[in-house]
């Protein structure tokens, strides 16, 4: 229901009426039949209103403004006191006519006209009944008009749904007076006290808050049943828009009051802070100021930092901004900035620290050996972005730790398995909440110097997401030409990482970005001989893992053959992590029977290894005999180290097909294909009957078919196989063999030698047939893995048959 205002004809709407009017705007239903009963009058002055329609029985203070308007009100007031009251079509018009009025309006008689001391006439007019307009007479000096009555449809006065209307509009009423604080609430009482049902509908559109055009629409209406159904919608619309006006209003009425709380809080806690000699806001700036003149950054930095504390002082304590500004102040003054530890350039003393922790890994620790050499003859020189690359569990992770001990730096470790938001390396803006800057910035502020070892493991692992893509990210990091000015966007300025000493660890090169790769120097980390295991677990596992479970040396005893014995029934791997795992279930044994009293025996035997452990689970490659046409050994890598694998060839009686099995990639089968097509070639010179190839089927199998095999290095091993089963001759017992053959049987070199010759070693091979190519990595390898080893390197397939195949027929040779 509407606001009430006083207004002119240009503005008019409701007015409140004073009590002392002695007015009372409630009509009795005999008041409402009497006034029924009146006789219209065939003429009538009529009076234009501009904002307000007039509604029967309904009792409106106006105030005229325009000169025609106060004509008409003494002219009335002085004669019959009865007008005709309309409204305008367009509040606009100023002087209206005939065609710029409604023709349905109310008649109203005038109660009273009060002079006030602005000099305007103000006018009390009471509705009485609705007429209709039939000719307009004279428009001056005011409009009259001949009119006429408009019946109007009242329904039974015992109508269930017209009183059940009436009903809902009082109680709609009585709620729009109590949540509107513009309406006073002694309007209630009016509407408890009216009687008629006819003046209680005109009495609630009168005072509703609708435009003109609306209240005419309503006024127009002939049934007062329907007029009653149409208010009752206005008056729902205007609670709804009352109730959500209210909730929004108590909402924003809630959260001032929170701040105006916290206001309040925030100062009498800064009042009992300088009372009990706390830190203020004021002091914690003083603080800053103080902290910043120890730091030894650049004029650039610092003009920043005195920016920023600035800003800072012009804030109020209060807002969220401030917290999130002193967030990054505080960064800027924990960041170590040109801060750092001076290195140990000891490289004898560096020796012993790698050779304590690390057993074997030789070329690793020569080549560590040799970076710090340069560092030391160059020490304003970039350090140098190492990679450690090969198999799990090789110590990796842990010679970057070593190699900071060495040099007396801080170590920090940064895991990036699995990282794919482009942010965790270079930080997110201030302005997002909860912003942090980037794993490099706060593992340096960790660190508390510039120039720290800082392992970035598994960075071969970097994923890439709709986040953005971290390996990219990582080429600022690890480009000693760019990374002198690393930016992190939280910190919003360049940061020097051209002295931190990157180490990535990466399982496989396969997966790290090009361009990343290129920024790096690559240092392979091989696995271990058995003999290696053995005394890592000598020196290094079982003192660790006594220590761990509260054990000294003298509780369990673990000699040589049987960790040999663990080594090789119970691990298959390049590391030594599950040969920790075993080592600690051994000591655990010994643990769970120092607890429970009971006896065991402290010094283990191999059979006290089956007991503890389990029957052996791994069983050591062996060499299968020669007695069989077409298996041949072959050397192949493997993640976690070499091995040794066997080419199976047979034939069936068929059409020349080739048939090739063994879960085997695509490069393997081309290699099959090469082989064959080689021998066809090369018949003759085998002593092969070329009509063999359309009379028999060839079926090649690499043993193991579950397990995916795939590379070049089977090249020379298939077509060996092939000659043997073909000729029906013995392969030369003892040996092995590993290269690439090319289709005019060529032997290409192949990776992974040292490894491929371990997995030899433990399968007894004698002999090793390799590409010449390939004697530079025997070389490198260390005499003591060669030994009993005897290699032939060849450059064409003949001289691998010569090597390989015997002049012997096999046991049963089948007859081609």
């Amino acid at each position: 229901m509407g606001d009430s205002n006083f207004s002119d004809f240009d503005n008019m709407s409701l007015q409140s009426i004073d009590e002392d009017a002695e007015l009372i705007p409630l009509l009795t239903p005999e008041d409402e039949e009497e006034m029924a009963n009146e006789k219209l009058p065939e003429t009538l002055p009529i009076l234009p209103l501009r904002n307000t329609v007039l509604f029967p029985g309904v009792v409106i203070p106006i105030t005229a403004g325009r000169d025609t308007s106060i004509n008409l009100i003494q002219d009335a007031n002085n004669g019959s006191k009865v007008i005709g009251v309309v409204s305008q079509k367009d509040e606009e018009t100023e002087n209206p006519n005939a065609k710029d009025i409604n023709t349905l309006g109310t008649v109203a008689r005038i109660l009273r006209v009060l002079k006030m001391p602005d000099g305007n006439t103000t006018v009390i007019l009471q509705g009485k009944k609705r007429f209709e307009v039939a000719e307009i007479l004279t428009e001056k000096p005011y409009l009259t008009a001949t009119v006429r009555e408009t019946a109007e449809a009242r329904p039974e006065k015992d109508g269930q749904e017209f009183l059940a209307i009436i009903e809902s509009i009082k109680d709609l009423a009585l709620r729009i007076i109590k949540d509107n604080p513009n309406i006073p609430s002694e309007a209630s009482f009016a509407i408890k006290n009216i009687q008629s049902n006819s003046f209680l509908i005109n009495f609630v559109s009168s005072n509703l808050n609708l435009r003109v055009k609306e209240k005419q629409e309503l006024l127009e209406i002939n049934s007062l049943q329907e007029r009653a159904l149409a208010t009752l919608k206005y008056m729902n619309v205007e609670l709804q828009k009352l109730e959500l006006k209210n909730n929004i209003q108590s909402k924003v009425r809630s959260d001032m009051d929170q701040q105006q709380r916290e206001y309040f809080l925030h100062q009498q806690m800064k009042t009992i802070q300088e009372e009990l000699g706390g830190v203020s806001h004021d002091d914690e700036i003083l603080e800053m100021k103080a902290r910043a003149k120890k730091k030894k950054w650049s004029k650039k930095v610092d003009k920043h930092f005195n920016k920023e504390l600035t800003k800072i002082q012009r804030m109020n304590p209060q807002v969220a901004e401030y917290s999130i500004q002193r967030n990054y102040l505080d960064l800027f003054l924990d960041l170590p900035w040109n801060e750092y530890s001076k290195d140990k350039f000891d490289l004898k003393r560096a020796e012993r620290i790698l050779d304590r922790d690390h057993y074997g890994l030789e070329d690793v620790k020569r080549r560590i050996i040799e970076y710090l050499a340069v560092l030391k003859l160059r020490n304003d020189m970039k350090s140098p972005i190492l990679c450690l690359y090969g198999p799990p569990g090789v110590g990796k992770t842990s010679l970057g730790k070593s190699i900071a001990e060495a040099l007396g730096r801080e170590y920090v470790r940064m895991s990036l398995g699995g990282l794919r938001d482009e942010a965790e390396i270079r930080g997110h803006r201030k302005t997002y909440i909860g912003a942090m800057p980037g794993r490099i910035v706060q593992n340096l502020k960790k660190a508390g110097t510039s120039n720290p070892v800082f392992i970035l493991d598994e960075i071969d692992k970097l994923a890439s997401s709709h986040q953005g893509d971290p390996s990219s990210a990582m080429l600022e990091v690890l480009d000693p030409e760019q990374n002198n000015e690393f930016y992190d966007n939280f910190l919003e300025m360049g940061y020097d990482l051209s002295k931190v000493m990157f180490i990535a660890t990466a399982n496989s090169l396969s997966s790290i970005q090009p361009a990343l790769r290129d920024r790096m120097e690559i240092i392979k980390v091989t696995g271990y001989t058995i003999e290696e295991k053995v005394m890592i677990a000598k020196k290094h596992l079982l003192p660790k893992q006594l220590k761990e479970h509260g054990l000294t040396s003298k509780d369990i005893k673990i000699g040589k053959p049987q960790l040999e014995k663990i080594v090789e029934g119970y691990t298959r791997e390049s590391g030594v992590r599950a040969l920790e795992k075993q080592i600690a279930k051994m000591v655990r044994y010994a643990a769970k029977n120092i607890a429970t009293e009971e006896e065991y025996n402290i010094k283990i035997s191999k059979d006290d290894v089956e007991k503890i452990l389990g029957p052996a689970r791994m069983h050591r490659d062996k060499y299968e005999n020669n007695d069989v046409a077409g298996v041949v050994t072959g050397l192949a890598w493997t993640s976690v180290g070499g091995d040794i694998l066997f080419i199976e060839s047979i034939l069936s009686k068929g059409k020349g097909t080739l048939n090739i099995t063994g879960n085997l990639g695509k490069v393997m089968k081309e290699s099959a294909t090469i082989a064959m097509e080689y021998i066809k070639s090369n018949a003759d010179r085998f002593g092969i009957d070329p009509g063999v190839f359309e009379k028999y089927n060839v079926h090649i199998h690499v043993p193991e078919g579950a397990t995916p095999k795939d590379g070049p290095s089977a090249g020379i091993t298939m077509l060996t196989s092939l000659v043997s089963l073909f000729t029906q001759k013995k392969v030369k017992k003892s040996v092995a063999m590993t290269g690439e053959i090319t289709l005019r049987g060529k032997v290409l070199p192949v990776g992974g030698i040292k490894e491929k010759i371990l997995a030899a070693k433990r399968a007894r091979i004698k002999e090793i047939i390799l590409c010449k190519d390939n004697e530079k990595d025997i070389l490198e390898i260390k005499e003591d893995y060669l030994k009993g080893l005897k290699f032939h390197y060849v450059t064409d397939m003949h001289e691998v048959v010569d090597i390989a195949i015997t002049g012997q027929k096999v046991k049963h040779p089948k007859k081609l």
